[in-house]
Parts: C-alpha cells; structure tokens; sequence
C-alpha cells in the first residue's frame, strides 16, 4: 500500500510545532492517515496524488484509451528472513500489488538499497537472489537501482525501497472512490496470514501448525478478475499494514460510504486465529501481503467471485459484506454471536516493522 494515498480523515489537528513522530506514525491506521493528511498531503498536493489511490494513474503515450500507473514502496521489515519469504521478494511482491490495485499490468520496476556496513555478504546475496526470482517468475523484471552503504547502526542490516510502473488497458476504471451503496465486498483469502508469520518468527513462536507469510504478487489474479466483469470492478486494495480493517476505514472515507461485513464470512485459518489470540491480536488488523479486497457492483460479484476462485491466489475468495449508506463512514461488523461492533482505524502501533 502506498502509504502518501491513505485519504483525509476528520481529527483533531496534530501538534505541529511541539510533536514528535513515533511508530504509531508507521503503522497503516489512525495516526498514520493524519500524519499524511496534514504533512504529506499540504506538502505535495496535485491532481495525480489527490486521486488518493495506491499509485498514480495518467495518460499513456503508448496506446489509444490506455493509462499508466507508478507507485513506490520501502521496505524495513523486521526480521529480514521470515517464513515463507524475505524482505526481497516482499518487496517485489508488494510493488508489483500496487500497481495492479490499479487494474493495471505490470511492466517493470526500480530496487534501491540502503545497506548497513558490516552486514553479511551471505545475507546480501540470498536476498538478492531471492528478489531476482520473485520479478522473474512474476514477469516484471527489476531494469534500474541504486546502491548506498551507511555506517553501522545506521540501518538496522538492510532497507529497500522500490518503484514500479503499467499499463491499464482501455475501459478499465478502478479508484477508492467508486465504491457506491449496494456493491460487495470481497476478500481473496484467508487474513492475517503474515503478519502472524512475521510476529511468531520476530519473537522466536513456535506453533502445532507452521504458519508462512501469504507474500506473493497478485497480478494474474487481478487480470483474471478484469476479464471476467471488468466493468463491474469498483476498486481493488491490498490490506497491508493496518489490515483488513484500516484498507475498509480508507475505502468508506474515499468514497463517503459505510461498510458493513460479517464476522462468519471472513476467512482466517484457524492456526491464525489461534495464533492471534495467543498474541493478543485482532486478525482484522494483522497485514496481509497475498490478498486484495474487491468492491464489486451486486450484478457482477458472482461472476467475479467465481474467477477468483478458480485462480490458485483466490481460492478462498469469499463475499465478506457490502457497502451501505454511512454519513459517519463507519465500518460495521455483525459478530459470530449476532452482535454488533465497529471496526475503526488502527489506534496505535500493533506490529512494527512488518512490511
């Protein structure tokens, strides 16, 4: 998730002059969005940025009709190697999901490193060799980079900061403002599935069941999706930090409306759920970096739901709610027990370093 995107939120006003940033600053709720809001936003403000999406989308000179996309990405997860990836390949996959939230077709992308002097060769290569595979077998290959090395203790082992860019074909029209009363919503598969993965690895966790990061690009999944009811596709998002619930916060104050899910309908593997209560976490806030949330007009959820499921990044695709008239924006939840609660915003630092 392209963190300069997250849209305008009603606060109070930060404490310009006397506050300080801290982690809750980075982590993908509340604090975060104000933080953008009333820094980033002031600062850089123009039409491209203000289209508030995960990445940029303008006109392309290569094709009648056609758009581009760009986003950028850093990466200073924690640790480095985790199960089912490592910060190289979480980096492509991650890059090349914003750019297809978009609806668009990934081209190529950028990798910069900022490395800390005295970190292992070793690890550097395995990285390396990691993130090269992962945009050969998306497709995308990395064609530009930069290179810097600061001095020990200055960057925590290795940081990566990427850029991609592509191409949205004619009659696609995806952006988080388009979500209108009546559509569903619908989530690609199980949450919480790295943040878990990440958290259990952090703090040296060991479980009856192995838990692996869902890191993967998603781009084939979306291309499924568009062929099937391309003009049905509201918007698409990934639930990076902040999880399901901050990507649903950001999609109701994009497009003015509330959303209302069902707790029995949204999918979490059950070595997650349990992981989460052990660690004292909601799944709805737990980072995801393998699935996508789709808001779809009613008339073509099924038909799209149906190409998610026959794709292997969507077979657990599942309607989770709908969106509904909100003045307030609220997102909504009927629980297990058929109570009822709101899912708000992230209001503090969950799980630091997880992306």
């Amino acid at each position: 998730m392209n963190q300069l995107s997250n849209p305008r939120v009603r606060h109070r006003k930060m404490d310009l002059k006397n506050g300080r940033v801290d982690l809750s600053h980075g982590s993908g709720g509340r604090a975060m969005a104000q933080l953008i809001s009333e820094i980033f936003h002031e600062a850089f403000s123009n039409p491209l940025l203000d289209q508030g999406n995960d990445q940029a989308t303008f006109p392309a000179p290569a094709g009648p009709g056609e758009k581009m996309v760009m986003t950028t990405d850093g990466y200073v997860v924690s640790p480095l190697f985790f199960p089912g990836g490592n910060i190289g390949s979480l980096a492509v996959h991650g890059t090349i999901n914003d750019v297809a939230m978009g609806g668009a077709r990934p081209v190529a992308l950028s990798a910069s490193f900022i490395i800390e002097e005295g970190f292992p060769l070793a690890d550097l290569k395995r990285i390396a060799d990691t993130m090269g595979e992962a945009a050969r077998e998306a497709g995308v290959p990395i064609v530009t980079g930069d290179t810097k090395v600061v001095e020990r203790g200055k960057a925590d082992g290795v940081f990566i900061s990427t850029a991609g860019i592509g191409v949205v074909a004619a009659g696609v029209e995806l952006s988080g403002d388009r979500a209108r009363p009546g559509d569903k919503v619908i989530v690609s598969g199980s949450i919480g599935d790295h943040g878990v993965a990440i958290m259990s690895s952090r703090e040296n966790l060991t479980f009856d069941t192995a838990i692996v990061s869902d890191s993967a690009a998603l781009h084939g999944l979306v291309a499924a999706m568009i062929e099937a009811g391309a003009p049905h596709l509201r918007l698409l998002r990934d639930p990076t930090r902040g999880g399901l619930a901050a990507t649903l916060n950001e999609i109701a104050h994009q497009s003015r409306v509330g959303v209302r899910i069902e707790e029995d309908d949204v999918p979490v593997k059950p070595e997650v759920h349990a992981a989460c209560e052990f660690l004292g976490l909601d799944p709805l806030n737990v980072a995801n970096e393998g699935k996508l949330i789709a808001v779809v007009a009613p008339e073509g959820a099924e038909a799209v739901l149906a190409a998610m499921r026959a794709h292997p990044l969507g077979a657990e695709a599942a309607i989770v709610g709908e969106v509904i008239e909100d003045d307030q924006f609220f997102v909504q939840m009927t629980t297990s027990f058929g109570g009822g609660r709101i899912v708000d915003w992230l209001s503090g630092e969950q799980l630091p370093r997880i992306c």
